[in-house]
């Protein structure tokens, strides 16, 4: 039995069939081919990558003609060579060519995704890092895109701001510095409960220090930390290897984060995202993952 589609495919899928085909449909389609028609095309992958969105192919076929059989041929997840059959779709020929382009945006869209986030997790493999996304996804297709960095073999940071206090720079300068914000979330009027993680973003090695030394306080009195997750943006290799020996030094153990510059090398350099695993970084956070990669090029054939 398989597995039930994630409940945003059909929805999204529906939304951009209704934007393409507009109020007469495909009139190119119904110009050119006979009613009666039918027909079989596979899609193929192109270029070597990670498939994600075979969902979306089947959805975008099934709402174009719900005679259209489409007979999956690789799964998400799959690393597939140039040329690899994705899917099969046979039957009428008119749903064929209309459903293509949006079977085909979903899957480049997401299959890019994932084979960014696999050439990322390779590079850090033996380090112990973790590759994780961020909130700079397309606006309505978070849930698709964080699928697709898990296809690739990363994890998800939050999936929005319901789910994790995340403190930044625009906050911390807003609110009065890090030891009023780590005041206020240790037991303001609005501090988050028990069940909720807190990370918090420092910029500077003084930053961190006084946090580090607000952490430190609480421990020696008998209280837990605050924070769960220190992020550490822009710093650098030798930045984040002394960030984490301050931590050490104090004695405070969050969970080391490292944002910025972590995109998956090209090829012949070197690894700027190993180097900063490599200084001790547990998790590295991209939000090239979902805003700047490259779209698998995937395409429908004639069989």
């Amino acid at each position: 039995m398989s597995a039930p589609r994630p409940r945003d495919v059909d929805a999204l899928v529906a939304a951009a069939l209704a934007e393409d085909l507009g109020e007469v449909g495909d009139l190119t389609a119904r110009a050119t081919i006979p009613a009666d028609a039918t027909g079989r095309a596979v899609v193929v992958a192109r270029e070597a990558g990670v498939v994600s969105g075979v969902d979306f192919v089947v959805a975008a076929f099934a709402q174009v003609d719900p005679r259209l059989e489409v007979e999956l041929l690789a799964a998400d997840g799959d690393r597939v060579a140039p040329g690899t059959p994705v899917a099969r779709v046979a039957g009428p020929t008119r749903g064929i060519v209309t459903g293509e382009r949006v079977a085909l945006n979903f899957l480049g869209l997401l299959s890019g995704v994932a084979t960014a986030t696999a050439r990322l997790v390779d590079e850090v493999a033996g380090t112990g890092a973790q590759v994780v996304d961020t909130r700079k996804t397309v606006p309505g297709l978070r849930a698709a895109q964080k699928r697709a960095v898990r296809h690739g073999g990363g994890a998800n940071h939050r999936l929005g701001l319901h789910d994790a206090v995340m403190v930044k720079d625009n906050h911390i300068a807003l609110a009065g510095g890090v030891t009023a914000v780590l005041e206020r979330l240790a037991g303001g009027p609005d501090a988050p409960g028990h069940m909720v993680r807190i990370e918090v973003e420092v910029d500077t090695l003084e930053q961190l220090r006084e946090l580090a030394g607000f952490e430190r306080r609480r421990i020696d009195a008998g209280q837990r930390p605050v924070v769960d997750v220190v992020l550490l943006d822009n710093m650098g290799p030798a930045g984040v290897r002394e960030a984490v020996e301050l931590l050490r030094d104090a004695g405070v153990r969050p969970v080391v984060e490292v944002s910025g510059g972590v995109v998956p090398a090209a090829p012949g350099e070197p690894s700027a995202a190993r180097a900063l695993a490599e200084a001790g970084a547990d998790v590295l956070s991209s939000g090239a993952l979902t805003h700047s990669a490259r779209w698998l090029d995937v395409a429908l054939e004639d069989e």
